[in-house]
Protein backbone atom coordinates (compact mmCIF):
# COMPACT_ATOMS: atom_id res chain seq x y z
CA UNK A 1 0.00 0.00 0.00
CA UNK A 2 1.23 3.25 -0.57
CA UNK A 3 1.75 5.79 1.64
CA UNK A 4 2.09 9.49 1.90
CA UNK A 5 4.36 12.00 2.64
CA UNK A 6 5.24 15.41 4.22
CA UNK A 7 8.23 16.18 1.83
CA UNK A 8 7.38 15.52 -2.37
CA UNK A 9 11.21 15.36 -3.68
CA UNK A 10 12.02 16.27 -7.46
CA UNK A 11 13.51 14.37 -9.79
CA UNK A 12 15.89 17.17 -10.65
CA UNK A 13 18.66 18.31 -9.11
CA UNK A 14 18.60 21.26 -6.92
CA UNK A 15 19.56 24.22 -9.03
CA UNK A 16 22.26 25.45 -6.89
CA UNK A 17 24.06 22.46 -4.71
CA UNK A 18 23.49 22.79 -1.12
CA UNK A 19 20.40 24.77 -1.85
CA UNK A 20 16.34 23.19 -1.99
CA UNK A 21 15.64 22.99 -5.01
CA UNK A 22 12.61 25.71 -5.79
CA UNK A 23 10.64 22.28 -7.40
CA UNK A 24 10.27 20.89 -3.88
CA UNK A 25 6.91 20.66 -2.25
CA UNK A 26 6.11 19.99 1.46
CA UNK A 27 3.17 18.67 3.05
CA UNK A 28 1.43 20.86 5.59
CA UNK A 29 2.47 18.82 8.18
CA UNK A 30 6.04 19.64 7.41
CA UNK A 31 5.35 22.87 6.95
CA UNK A 32 4.02 23.87 10.41
CA UNK A 33 6.74 22.06 11.87
CA UNK A 34 9.27 24.47 9.65
CA UNK A 35 7.49 27.33 9.78
CA UNK A 36 5.59 27.51 13.00
CA UNK A 37 2.41 28.15 11.68
CA UNK A 38 -0.51 26.07 12.41
CA UNK A 39 -2.13 24.28 9.67
CA UNK A 40 -5.22 26.14 10.83
CA UNK A 41 -3.79 29.39 10.24
CA UNK A 42 -2.34 27.81 6.76
CA UNK A 43 -5.78 27.47 5.72
CA UNK A 44 -7.21 30.62 6.80
CA UNK A 45 -5.01 32.55 5.26
CA UNK A 46 -5.09 30.49 2.05
CA UNK A 47 -9.30 31.59 1.99
CA UNK A 48 -9.01 34.84 3.33
CA UNK A 49 -5.62 35.90 1.58
CA UNK A 50 -5.16 34.17 -1.20
CA UNK A 51 -1.77 32.88 -0.12
CA UNK A 52 0.06 30.17 0.26
CA UNK A 53 -1.64 28.67 -2.40
CA UNK A 54 -0.61 25.06 -2.19
CA UNK A 55 -0.82 22.26 -5.03
CA UNK A 56 -2.54 19.13 -4.76
CA UNK A 57 -0.68 15.38 -4.26
CA UNK A 58 -1.57 12.44 -5.40
CA UNK A 59 -4.06 11.89 -2.26
CA UNK A 60 -5.69 15.38 -2.80
CA UNK A 61 -3.68 17.20 0.23
CA UNK A 62 -2.21 20.23 0.01
CA UNK A 63 1.72 20.32 -0.81
CA UNK A 64 3.48 23.96 -0.58
CA UNK A 65 6.15 25.01 -3.28
CA UNK A 66 9.57 25.78 -1.25
CA UNK A 67 9.18 29.33 -2.61
CA UNK A 68 6.13 29.77 -0.62
CA UNK A 69 7.78 27.89 2.37
CA UNK A 70 10.56 30.38 2.07
CA UNK A 71 8.03 33.29 2.39
CA UNK A 72 6.25 31.56 5.38
CA UNK A 73 9.67 32.24 7.28
CA UNK A 74 9.72 35.09 6.61
CA UNK A 75 6.04 36.64 7.27
CA UNK A 76 6.39 34.36 10.88
CA UNK A 77 9.40 35.93 11.57
CA UNK A 78 8.13 39.51 11.40
CA UNK A 79 4.85 38.59 13.14
CA UNK A 80 6.83 37.86 16.00
CA UNK A 81 8.19 41.00 16.09
CA UNK A 82 4.53 42.33 16.12
CA UNK A 83 3.58 43.06 12.05
CA UNK A 84 0.20 41.52 11.73
CA UNK A 85 -0.09 39.30 8.57
CA UNK A 86 -2.39 40.92 7.24
CA UNK A 87 -0.42 43.79 6.38
CA UNK A 88 2.67 42.12 5.17
CA UNK A 89 1.27 38.84 3.07
CA UNK A 90 1.19 40.26 -0.21
CA UNK A 91 4.59 41.54 -0.30
CA UNK A 92 7.20 39.87 -2.08
CA UNK A 93 9.96 37.58 -0.40
CA UNK A 94 12.41 40.41 -0.92
CA UNK A 95 10.93 43.09 0.62
CA UNK A 96 9.89 41.22 3.29
CA UNK A 97 13.67 40.49 4.06
CA UNK A 98 14.01 44.54 3.48
CA UNK A 99 11.33 44.97 6.24
CA UNK A 100 13.40 42.53 8.79
CA UNK A 101 16.99 44.34 7.70
CA UNK A 102 15.11 47.87 8.24
CA UNK A 103 13.99 46.65 12.03
CA UNK A 104 17.53 45.71 13.00
CA UNK A 105 18.96 48.18 11.61
CA UNK A 106 18.81 50.58 14.13
CA UNK A 107 19.36 47.94 16.71
CA UNK A 108 23.18 47.71 18.44
CA UNK A 109 25.44 44.80 17.39
CA UNK A 110 25.78 41.89 20.12
CA UNK A 111 29.23 41.59 19.08
CA UNK A 112 31.26 43.82 20.60
CA UNK A 113 34.15 41.79 20.89
CA UNK A 114 36.11 40.55 17.79
CA UNK A 115 35.43 36.88 19.27
CA UNK A 116 31.84 36.89 18.63
CA UNK A 117 32.54 37.74 15.04
CA UNK A 118 34.97 34.78 14.58
CA UNK A 119 31.74 32.44 16.34
CA UNK A 120 29.68 33.23 13.94
CA UNK A 121 31.68 32.70 10.84
CA UNK A 122 32.14 28.52 12.48
CA UNK A 123 28.18 29.11 12.61
CA UNK A 124 27.95 30.15 8.87
CA UNK A 125 31.00 27.81 8.04
CA UNK A 126 29.52 24.68 9.94
CA UNK A 127 32.22 24.27 11.41
CA UNK A 128 30.39 22.13 14.67
CA UNK A 129 33.62 20.53 15.79
CA UNK A 130 35.73 24.15 15.95
CA UNK A 131 32.50 25.98 17.24
CA UNK A 132 32.28 23.59 20.24
CA UNK A 133 35.71 24.22 21.28
CA UNK A 134 36.17 27.60 20.67
CA UNK A 135 32.79 27.71 23.33
CA UNK A 136 34.39 25.20 26.05
CA UNK A 137 37.65 27.33 25.93
CA UNK A 138 35.92 30.74 26.40
CA UNK A 139 34.48 29.21 29.00
CA UNK A 140 37.73 27.85 30.86
CA UNK A 141 39.45 31.35 29.98
CA UNK A 142 36.55 33.42 31.79
CA UNK A 143 34.52 31.10 34.25
CA UNK A 144 31.08 30.12 33.90
CA UNK A 145 29.62 33.93 35.07
CA UNK A 146 31.29 35.31 32.51
CA UNK A 147 30.95 33.01 29.80
CA UNK A 148 27.03 33.11 30.03
CA UNK A 149 26.25 37.32 30.20
CA UNK A 150 29.43 38.07 28.31
CA UNK A 151 29.34 35.55 25.39
CA UNK A 152 26.14 33.31 25.45
CA UNK A 153 23.76 36.15 25.71
CA UNK A 154 25.54 38.69 23.35
CA UNK A 155 26.01 35.37 20.75
CA UNK A 156 22.14 34.33 21.34
CA UNK A 157 21.02 37.85 20.24
CA UNK A 158 23.26 38.12 17.29
CA UNK A 159 21.82 34.65 15.82
CA UNK A 160 18.32 35.88 16.79
CA UNK A 161 19.31 39.00 14.65
CA UNK A 162 20.76 36.97 11.78
CA UNK A 163 17.59 34.90 11.89
CA UNK A 164 15.26 37.81 11.71
CA UNK A 165 16.91 38.62 8.78
CA UNK A 166 16.84 35.70 7.16
CA UNK A 167 20.45 35.54 6.90
CA UNK A 168 20.46 32.20 8.97
CA UNK A 169 19.17 28.74 8.55
CA UNK A 170 16.86 27.34 10.58
CA UNK A 171 19.67 23.81 10.60
CA UNK A 172 22.42 26.79 11.35
CA UNK A 173 20.30 28.13 14.28
CA UNK A 174 19.62 24.50 15.40
CA UNK A 175 23.29 23.59 15.39
CA UNK A 176 24.45 27.08 17.31
CA UNK A 177 21.57 26.21 19.84
CA UNK A 178 22.79 22.29 20.00
CA UNK A 179 26.72 23.12 20.51
CA UNK A 180 25.66 25.97 22.89
CA UNK A 181 23.77 23.22 25.40
CA UNK A 182 26.41 21.18 24.89
CA UNK A 183 28.79 22.88 26.19
CA UNK A 184 26.65 24.64 29.11
CA UNK A 185 25.40 21.52 30.36
CA UNK A 186 29.18 20.34 30.36
CA UNK A 187 30.57 23.26 31.92
CA UNK A 188 27.15 22.96 34.69
CA UNK A 189 28.22 19.49 35.72
CA UNK A 190 31.89 20.70 36.26
CA UNK A 191 31.24 23.49 38.96
CA UNK A 192 32.17 22.10 42.36
CA UNK A 193 29.63 22.96 44.75
CA UNK A 194 27.60 22.02 48.04
CA UNK A 195 23.70 22.44 46.71
CA UNK A 196 22.36 24.14 49.30
CA UNK A 197 18.23 26.42 49.29
CA UNK A 198 16.88 27.36 47.68
CA UNK A 199 15.64 24.15 45.16
CA UNK A 200 14.53 25.65 41.87
CA UNK A 201 12.73 23.89 39.36
CA UNK A 202 13.35 25.02 35.42
CA UNK A 203 10.91 24.27 33.15
CA UNK A 204 8.82 26.05 30.09
CA UNK A 205 5.13 26.58 29.57
CA UNK A 206 3.60 24.15 26.71
CA UNK A 207 4.95 25.96 23.22
CA UNK A 208 7.71 27.49 24.40
CA UNK A 209 10.59 25.25 22.53
CA UNK A 210 13.55 27.78 23.27
CA UNK A 211 15.21 26.19 26.09
CA UNK A 212 18.66 27.65 25.94
CA UNK A 213 17.77 30.55 28.13
CA UNK A 214 16.82 28.38 30.46
CA UNK A 215 20.11 26.81 30.68
CA UNK A 216 21.84 30.26 30.93
CA UNK A 217 19.58 30.60 34.02
CA UNK A 218 20.75 27.52 35.18
CA UNK A 219 24.16 28.27 35.10
CA UNK A 220 23.65 31.60 37.26
CA UNK A 221 21.84 29.47 40.08
CA UNK A 222 24.41 26.76 40.20
CA UNK A 223 27.28 29.39 40.70
CA UNK A 224 24.93 30.87 43.80
CA UNK A 225 25.00 27.39 45.22
CA UNK A 226 20.98 26.29 44.33
CA UNK A 227 20.21 23.25 43.63
CA UNK A 228 18.25 22.68 40.04
CA UNK A 229 16.48 20.82 38.93
CA UNK A 230 15.30 20.95 35.38
CA UNK A 231 12.20 19.63 33.39
CA UNK A 232 13.13 20.48 30.01
CA UNK A 233 11.03 22.63 28.13
CA UNK A 234 6.79 22.54 27.49
CA UNK A 235 5.62 21.09 30.69
CA UNK A 236 1.80 21.64 30.90
CA UNK A 237 1.00 23.78 33.99
CA UNK A 238 -0.89 20.85 36.34
CA UNK A 239 2.48 18.66 35.48
CA UNK A 240 4.68 21.67 36.80
CA UNK A 241 2.66 22.28 39.93
CA UNK A 242 2.70 18.23 40.26
CA UNK A 243 6.78 17.98 40.03
CA UNK A 244 7.03 21.22 42.29
CA UNK A 245 5.52 19.17 44.95
CA UNK A 246 7.56 15.92 43.87
CA UNK A 247 10.61 17.87 44.11
CA UNK A 248 10.13 20.10 47.11
CA UNK A 249 10.99 23.03 45.61
CA UNK A 250 11.29 26.14 46.79
CA UNK A 251 11.10 28.56 43.54
CA UNK A 252 9.84 27.75 39.85
CA UNK A 253 11.32 29.35 37.27
CA UNK A 254 10.63 29.83 33.74
CA UNK A 255 11.49 31.50 30.42
CA UNK A 256 10.15 32.92 27.60
CA UNK A 257 12.07 33.82 24.48
CA UNK A 258 10.72 37.04 23.09
CA UNK A 259 8.54 35.37 20.01
CA UNK A 260 6.37 33.82 22.64
CA UNK A 261 2.54 35.88 22.66
CA UNK A 262 2.79 37.99 25.48
CA UNK A 263 -0.90 37.24 26.45
CA UNK A 264 -0.76 33.73 26.38
CA UNK A 265 2.09 33.72 28.62
CA UNK A 266 0.29 35.72 30.91
CA UNK A 267 -2.78 33.07 30.99
CA UNK A 268 -0.53 30.66 32.18
CA UNK A 269 1.53 32.39 34.51
CA UNK A 270 -1.79 33.46 35.89
CA UNK A 271 -3.00 29.96 35.99
CA UNK A 272 0.04 28.49 37.20
CA UNK A 273 0.25 31.06 40.14
CA UNK A 274 -3.14 29.92 40.83
CA UNK A 275 -2.51 26.27 41.42
CA UNK A 276 1.34 26.98 42.52
CA UNK A 277 1.31 26.65 46.82
CA UNK A 278 1.64 30.26 47.39
CA UNK A 279 5.00 29.18 49.81
CA UNK A 280 6.55 28.21 46.36
CA UNK A 281 8.08 31.47 44.76
CA UNK A 282 7.41 31.83 41.04
CA UNK A 283 10.14 33.37 39.02
CA UNK A 284 10.30 34.50 35.43
CA UNK A 285 12.85 35.60 32.69
CA UNK A 286 13.56 35.73 29.55
CA UNK A 287 12.75 37.95 26.55
CA UNK A 288 8.95 38.01 26.16
CA UNK A 289 7.13 41.46 26.30
CA UNK A 290 5.01 39.82 28.86
CA UNK A 291 8.01 40.74 31.78
CA UNK A 292 7.27 44.31 31.06
CA UNK A 293 3.63 43.46 32.00
CA UNK A 294 2.13 43.97 35.26
CA UNK A 295 2.17 40.39 35.96
CA UNK A 296 -0.61 38.47 37.84
CA UNK A 297 -0.02 37.79 41.52
CA UNK A 298 3.13 36.91 43.55
CA UNK A 299 6.06 36.88 40.96
CA UNK A 300 9.37 37.88 40.47
CA UNK A 301 10.24 39.00 36.57
CA UNK A 302 14.02 38.60 36.51
CA UNK A 303 15.26 40.34 33.13
CA UNK A 304 18.38 40.28 33.34
CA UNK A 305 20.84 37.29 34.03
CA UNK A 306 22.86 39.18 35.97
CA UNK A 307 20.57 39.59 38.55
CA UNK A 308 20.00 36.02 39.77
CA UNK A 309 22.61 36.33 41.84
CA UNK A 310 21.08 39.27 44.09
CA UNK A 311 17.20 37.32 44.11
CA UNK A 312 18.91 34.76 44.74
CA UNK A 313 20.73 36.23 48.51
CA UNK A 314 17.24 38.35 48.65
CA UNK A 315 15.80 34.77 48.91
CA UNK A 316 18.29 33.76 51.59
CA UNK A 317 17.61 36.64 53.68
CA UNK A 318 13.82 36.04 53.68
CA UNK A 319 14.43 32.13 54.80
Amino acid sequence: MEQKSDFVVPQAPASVPGSPSTDMAMGIGAVERDTGLSKDTLRVWERRYAFPAPGRDAFGERVYPWEQVEKLRAIKRLMDRGFRPGKIIHHGIADLKALGQQGNAGASSACTLPELDGFLDLVRTHQVDDLRRALGQEVAKGGLGHFVTAVARPLNVAIGELWMQGSLEIFEEHLYTESMQIVLRNAIANVPRTPVAPRVLLTTLPNEQHGLGLLMAEAMLVLEGAQCVSLGVETPVWDIVRAAVSQKADIVALSFSQGYPPAQAVDGLTELRRHLDTTVDLWVGGGSEALGRRLPGAMLAIGDLRAIAPAVAAWRERH
